[in-house]
């Protein structure tokens, strides 16, 4: 069985999809689609299938699609996904979204209530979480290797200049970040944070945040857009999970996992695991994993990094955005 996929979107991340579809065996890319006619005809002649201008006429098209990816981008990487994703989502299509899924809480949550409503599959595109490196901690988690988990700490470090928003950084990146450590350390339920302009920024550049998770688990999310390293680049990324019997660390999103028994000198590194070198590479993982729970034909409440997922990650963004603003401590359940 293939899976036929319509793109809506076509820059560069709605590019990334195309290629990622176009070399799976099981995909035939039968659309693309934007609302800037040269991107759609440049896309539609590199993947060979049709343009189109609207998402209305690539539904009324006759065009038998079994899903679409949502790459369309906006203010603060989030700000066009909700219409986008709403007529896809009213025309039947099961959806997977870019990150982040809206920068706005309300949107974002009508978008997974009509998924649900319709019962369409609906994922976002939080691909820290789908890396071979990532899978074999969780498997080395839920074989009980860590013990007890006590603390979750994760550093992301950028260099963006953008000033398009005063919280483009915190909005465009760390849905990324928060969904990792969720992943790992389970639903939060508070949060508190502090923020600083780079020098010369006008945004909030930097953020350090704190999180309570409702099992007890204290994390912590040390990010910066005013990274030392080019434009444009990933800078240093460590995710750290500390437990009553060891650790592990988590190095640049996919490349090298470690293991540190409490109680041992002998520890364990895994450089690359399933041949993955860096973070442009997870986006295979992602929608391959996309692919695979489409084909067969999974629950939409069983898809992995789910719209429900997303929209739990933007409401503590949302959070230590509010906390920075109001000087408190904010429970989530009150966002």
């Amino acid at each position: 069985m293939s899976l036929r996929v319509a793109i809506v979107g076509m820059g560069n991340i709605g590019n990334v999809h195309a290629r990622v579809y176009s070399a799976h065996p099981q995909v035939e890319l039968v659309a693309v689609c934007d609302i800037i006619e040269e991107k759609a005809d440049k896309a539609a002649e590199a993947y060979g299938c049709p343009a189109f201008y609207a998402i209305k006429d690539l539904l009324a098209s006759g065009v038998e699609i079994d899903a679409a990816s949502m790459c369309t981008a906006g203010v603060e990487n989030g700000g066009d996904h909700y219409g986008a994703t709403m007529e896809l989502l009213e025309g039947g299509l099961p959806v997977l979204g870019e990150k982040p899924i809206s920068n706005a809480l309300d949107k974002a949550r009508e978008m997974v209530a009509l998924a649900k409503e319709k019962g369409l599959r609906y994922g976002v595109n939080l691909n820290h979480r789908f890396t071979p490196a990532a899978l074999r901690a969780k498997e080395g988690v839920e074989a009980g290797r860590l013990g007890e988990i006590n603390m979750i700490n994760m550093t992301m470090r950028i260099n963006n200049p953008n000033e398009s928003s005063p919280w483009f950084h915190i909005r465009a990146l760390h849905p990324h970040s928060l969904d990792v450590m969720r992943y790992f350390a389970g639903e939060a339920e508070k949060v508190q944070a502090f923020f600083k302009k780079g020098k010369g920024r006008a945004i909030w550049s930097n953020v350090q945040a704190n999180i309570l998770y409702e099992n007890g688990i204290i994390g912590h999310l040390r990010g910066s857009y005013d990274g030392d390293f080019p434009s444009g680049s990933f800078g240093p990324e460590t995710l750290e999970v500390l437990g009553s019997d060891g650790r592990f660390i988590l190095r640049d999103a996919c490349e090298h996992l470690e293991w540190y028994p409490r109680r041992s000198r002998l520890t364990e590194t895994y450089d690359y695991l399933g041949g993955m070198l860096n973070f442009g590479e997870t986006f295979g993982s992602r929608i391959g994993r996309w692919v695979e729970q489409n084909i067969q034909q999974v629950e939409p409440d069983q898809i992995d990094a789910s719209g429900a997922d997303a929209l739990k990650v933007q409401t503590i963004i949302e959070g230590i955005i509010e906390s920075w603003e109001t000087g408190q401590v904010v429970t989530l359940s009150d966002v």
